[in-house]
């Protein structure tokens, strides 16, 4: 190739997300096909979001590019300044603003692994090394992560609850962390799940943020208000680290559409607590069905599960691609694949394609 592209992009692995609906359809010939993949929210959008959006014909001019109306809701939400508030396309942009602004060579970004795929990435693109520090028994090992603190440490991820396992960091495992890490170490607070946790020990991040704790809160509009397809997340942090992020902000970077419909669906308690519902009653059922399979799985506070099929798990993935029911591998253990949570017909599909696949007769 005759263009030189960065040194940094060898390193740096393309994100590769759930497979589509739509390809599974055609490269295997399917017609009915569910994906439980990608942790969407399967009762769809928000109604109020849907609403506000009908009818609207302004898609010929730019978006309001600070998402002012947005912001000035969350801050009554969060009980935060609105200037503590960045919007992104999906809370995955913010990640990146922070490795613009923040990392260059030299610098060490401290990974729990396995987590979020996005993180190592986007601080490898900025010559930044990361560093990896496996979960112990499927959580966040604070006590790892504190002994991989060095003076180049620049950034720490914490996850929670974590993607792929769903499990949390107590408010007290935090909290010694946070001791630990002192002022020099910007730690990341990822609660893109925050709204299905039940555990009373999760801790509240703007709360710590409030105490003037060096922390970045990232949340999204993806999961439980189920607006996915329409891109758009948040970071809430230090007013002066905010004001740097806007510096590397993309001008008009989150939809007018995106606005309006996450504005709404801020509002749409009624849709919020019917989603947690679906999730509660789907998670027991999953366990259920699990344990009577003899199958492993590890407790989530989350819309997913992560489950031992003690199988291959690229294999397990294939054959029940061809079942017509998408989930995710390649999640970081070797026989371990991660669901949604559906709805009962969902689940009941993906419980009735594990058996053909793996040919159980319960336990």
């Amino acid at each position: 190739m005759a263009v030189r592209v960065r040194p940094e992009l060898e390193g740096v692995e393309i994100y590769r997300p759930g497979k589509p609906i739509e390809e599974v359809r055609r490269e295997l010939g399917l017609e009915e096909v569910i994906k439980l993949a990608s942790n969407e929210n399967p009762l769809g959008p928000s109604p109020r979001a849907l609403a506000a959006l009908e009818g609207l014909d302004h898609w010929h001019l730019y978006p309001e590019g600070s998402s002012y109306e947005l912001r000035q809701a969350l801050a009554r939400r969060l009980g935060v300044d609105p200037d503590n508030i960045i919007v992104g396309c999906g809370s995955s942009e913010v990640i990146q603003m922070l490795s613009l602004a923040l990392l260059a060579p030299g610098d060490e970004v401290i990974i729990p692994v396995p987590t979020f795929p996005r993180y190592e990435p986007l601080a490898r693109l900025m010559g930044a090394s990361p560093v990896r520090v496996p979960l112990r028994d499927y959580r966040i090992d604070v006590e790892a992560v504190a002994r991989a603190l060095t003076p180049r440490t620049k950034m720490v991820y914490l996850c929670n609850p974590n993607n792929p396992t769903g499990t949390i960091i107590t408010r007290e495992e935090v909290e010694w962390f946070l001791e630990r890490a002192g002022d020099d170490v910007l730690t990341v607070l990822d609660e893109a799940y925050c709204e299905y946790v039940t555990d009373p020990r999760y801790p509240n991040g703007i709360d710590l943020l409030h105490r003037g704790r060096n922390v970045v809160i990232l949340r999204t509009f993806a999961k439980i208000y189920g607006l996915a397809g329409l891109r758009i997340g948040y970071g809430v942090a230090d007013t002066a680290l905010i004001a740097e992020l806007h510096r590397v902000r993309e001008p008009f970077n989150v939809s007018s559409a995106a606005q309006i419909a996450a504005l709404a669906a801020l509002d749409d308690e009624e849709f919020v607590q019917r989603s947690r519902q679906t999730n509660e009653a789907g998670k027991l059922l999953l366990y259920r069905e699990l344990e009577q399979r003899g199958l492993a799985y590890v407790p989530t506070e989350a819309n997913f599960l992560l489950f031992d099929a003690g199988r291959d798990e690229r294999e397990v993935f294939q054959q029940m691609l061809r079942q017509g029911v998408i989930i995710r591998g390649g999640v970081g253990y070797p026989t371990h694949l991660r669901v949604t949570i559906g709805t009962q017909e969902q689940n009941q599909r993906f419980l009735e394609a594990l058996d053909k696949v793996l040919e159980f007769r319960r336990v």
